[in-house]
């Protein structure tokens, strides 16, 4: 997915920021509408058909998309020559560095008590931390530690830590708790559509306050609403506390999938074109690992009467992640909200709700 928004920076270059943020969108919607569409399709073919019959169209469906996958891509490719050359420019780095390292002159310290140009046998310690220093995943790691969006990126990842949404871990859950399967296909069809309508909302909002502010108000708006699925561990009446779970997991759509496309341009923005595979790759690979161990998380409280616990410890998570974002806003704009704005706003709804003297 981070290759389909690395091509759109390339695309997009040479046009308004509005073209980056619209594709980017788009991109979103492609990949939400098919995260909606697949289970729903696999549903209808279980039920009308058999499961037999599902795994061989998805099969079938796999095969052919692969194909037209590479289609697209070959086609994307060659008619946008930007993309080639930046390929060409990031293999040019490739072959000049190597070259540029082994032209540079070596120094020779000769250490007392050696003979001279024969270096000391150094640990076995020594030479494995060399080599780990030296690997290409530290490399990678050192590479996204100093980008500018590091904040915003482990901000993002730490949002995959989390058992609000419906994946295996809350279905199952809320399947024990006597939620029929149809009401828990609903919900989590609603939910999806509203992600749809963040891909929507995002370009209207980035184009009017900024992307960093976009990020910070659309995070917070995610907050809130996951305030109900808490409120929900305290609810004792039927089935109430599992439709307050659904409920606010389904409304913090809009802004979790606002926020993620808030992250994605500023990495976009932000990260420089050498860089961007590097940073796209630790990128993928910490949220992965945060994914894992939410899942882990499961395995170790698994009792779903204990839930409760598991949805204490994702929205701590939730607002460490909103915390570090926040802190990253301060840092860039030295504040966060405009305290200044606020009586001159207060001054005109006070005109706004209440007729002046004349009027009355």
């Amino acid at each position: 997915m981070y290759t389909s928004f690395k091509k759109a920076v390339v695309m997009s270059e040479g046009h308004p920021p509005a073209v980056l943020t619209r594709m980017n969108s788009v991109i979103r919607g492609i990949d939400l509408s098919s995260k909606l569409l697949s289970p729903v399709t696999t549903g209808l073919i279980i039920s009308f058909v058999s499961l037999k019959a599902s795994a061989i169209t998805f099969a079938f469906w796999a095969t052919i998309t692969a194909w037209v996958e590479y289609w697209l891509f070959i086609s994307v490719y060659s008619g946008v020559p930007a993309i080639a050359q930046s390929n060409e420019r990031r293999i040019l780095r490739s072959m000049t560095n190597p070259v540029e390292e082994t032209d540079a002159p070596v120094s020779v310290y000769i250490v007392p008590g050696t003979e001279e140009g024969n270096p000391p046998r150094r640990s076995a310690m020594l030479k494995v931390f060399d080599r780990v220093s030296k690997s290409s995943f530290v490399g990678a790691w050192r590479v996204y530690i100093k980008q500018e969006v590091v904040l915003p990126g482990v901000s993002l990842a730490l949002l995959f830590f989390t058992v609000l949404s419906f994946g295996t871990l809350m279905t199952a859950t809320l399947q024990w708790e006597g939620i029929p399967t149809y009401i828990i296909g609903i919900g989590r069809g609603i939910s999806a559509t509203v992600g749809l309508a963040a891909t929507v909302v995002y370009p209207l909002m980035q184009s009017r306050i900024s992307t960093l502010r976009t990020g910070l108000w659309s995070f917070w708006s995610q907050w809130s609403c996951l305030l109900v699925c808490v409120g929900s561990i305290w609810v004792k009446k039927g089935n109430i506390a599992s439709y307050m779970l659904m409920g606010g997991v389904a409304a913090s759509r809009l802004g979790l999938w606002m926020f993620d496309l808030a992250v994605i341009q500023q990495m976009q923005d932000q990260v420089s074109e050498s860089d961007r595979c590097v940073v796209g790759g630790v990128q993928n690979s910490l949220q992965s690992a945060l994914d894992l161990m939410a899942y882990v998380l499961g395995i170790i409280v698994s009792n779903p009467k204990d839930f409760w616990i598991l949805t204490i410890i994702s929205f701590s998570t939730v607002t460490l992640s909103g915390l570090i974002y926040t802190v990253h806003l301060y840092r860039i704009r030295n504040h966060i909200f405009h305290f200044e704005k606020i009586p001159l706003l207060s001054k005109c709804l006070f005109k706004f709700i209440l007729p002046s003297r004349g009027e009355t």
